[in-house]
């Protein structure tokens, strides 16, 4: 069964829905790993998890060697950003194969900020991206996309709510097509 490694730092939406959808069917959850050791993810999670604080390392490259040293311990297959809001040096990008989910129709609206600003621009669509990370931020090859039409009453509410619909059924779908191809 192939190995996969999840990297996240906030409340694992996300992971957890990875680990429900694929964990024991499709792959191995070897690992999940934050680099918030609040991380509301933490909770309830019936795999491995390691705590790797990036604000215990004095500079991106030294946490990024520790984080590639760790990953690198559980030989996965592909690991994957679900919500890692961590900006990445060539340390981590020359040396581990990682896909990224984003909440936008990449390339517009890179960046931490960018349910806000596909929200308030002009695109008449919207939706979620996986892509091969890169040393450009967002950057990388597009992998799979998932999209919506934007409503004119659409709140912020509902909008975040269409993004995270989205993002549940693209991100596991994208991993089990990668995988299959591994």
């Amino acid at each position: 069964m192939k190995k996969i490694v999840v990297l996240f730092s906030g409340e694992g939406k996300n992971l957890h829905n990875i680990i429900d959808k694929l964990h024991k069917n499709v792959c191995e959850v070897s690992c999940a790993i934050t680099n918030k050791a609040d991380a509301l993810g933490l909770k309830g999670l019936q795999i491995k998890s390691e705590i790797l604080e990036h604000t215990k390392f004095s500079s991106r490259e030294e946490y990024d060697h520790e984080l590639v040293k760790l990953i690198k311990s559980y030989k996965p297959d592909l690991v994957v950003l679900a919500g890692f809001m961590r900006i990445l040096t060539p340390v981590f990008t020359q040396n581990i194969r990682s896909i990224n989910l984003h909440p936008s129709l990449l390339p517009k609206h890179k960046g931490a900020n960018a349910i806000e600003e596909s929200f308030y621009s002009s695109d008449k669509e919207a939706g979620v991206s996986v892509h091969w990370v890169s040393e450009e931020l967002d950057g990388g090859e597009i992998i799979s996309q998932s999209r919506f039409l934007k409503s004119e009453d659409e709140t912020m509410e509902s909008f975040k709510t269409k993004i995270k619909e989205l993002e549940y059924e693209l991100l596991p779908r994208t991993i089990s097509e990668i995988l299959y191809k591994i």
